[in-house]
């Protein structure tokens, strides 16, 4: 079981990054690989979940041990793979998403990709008594301001991701595009500035 990968990040992709230690590249899926982009050539450490199915055997890699752990719980509910993992994770903090299912916040979490009513609610049934760790009552505050802010910027990267939708792009061409978006909504940025950042990611090809 390889627990963590630590050394030079030699490059990134649209959904993995790539490791380099001990003359091996260690080829990372990620919930949002342009997290790392100022670490590319860098020396970094991700810690790693080992995923084996019939046709394939991947290594996902989190910033955190806390977001790998949460990873490992999203996979624990049925409906729910690696990449719908992923998604979930890219589109929101840790915090943010423990607080929705201890909140039992169905809206909130069918806002994320791929997750409709009923998984929502699966989720909620399955986690809420098994998330206890990811929450301090010293951080719960912070955690409800997040969820607030989270909130708005789903909505707004919802918002920004059906425009470029209307405006004929893809949804190959959006998934590309869309972790960069996301880290921007999660900055504040609006459903304008997001379409103008599409539009203008699309244009660099």
């Amino acid at each position: 079981m390889i627990d963590f990968v630590e050394g030079t990040l030699a490059y990134l992709d649209t959904d993995f990054v790539v490791v380099e230690a001990g003359g091996i590249g260690y080829r990372l899926f990620c919930p949002n690989p342009y997290h790392f982009v100022r670490f590319e050539g860098a020396r970094t450490k991700l810690y790693t979940h080992h995923h084996v199915r019939e046709d394939a055997i991947l290594l996902y890699g989190f910033p955190t041990r806390e977001e790998r752990d949460l990873f490992r719980k999203l996979l624990d509910v049925s409906g729910i793979g690696p990449k719908g993992g992923l998604a979930i994770l890219a589109a929101a903090t840790p915090e943010q998403i423990v607080m929705a299912v201890q909140q039992e916040n169905v809206a909130y979490l069918t806002k994320f990709p791929g997750i409709g009513k009923k998984t929502a609610q699966r989720l909620i049934l399955d986690l809420k008594d098994k998330l206890t760790a990811f929450t301090p009552s010293a951080f719960q505050t912070v955690a409800a301001t997040e969820l607030k802010a989270g909130e708005t910027a789903a909505s707004a990267l919802q918002e920004a991701v059906d425009a470029l939708e209307a405006l004929g792009y893809s949804d190959l061409e959006i998934q590309k595009v869309r972790g960069t978006l996301s880290e921007a909504a999660k900055n504040g940025e609006g459903v304008e500035q997001l379409i103008k950042q599409g539009l203008a990611l699309f244009m660099r090809g």
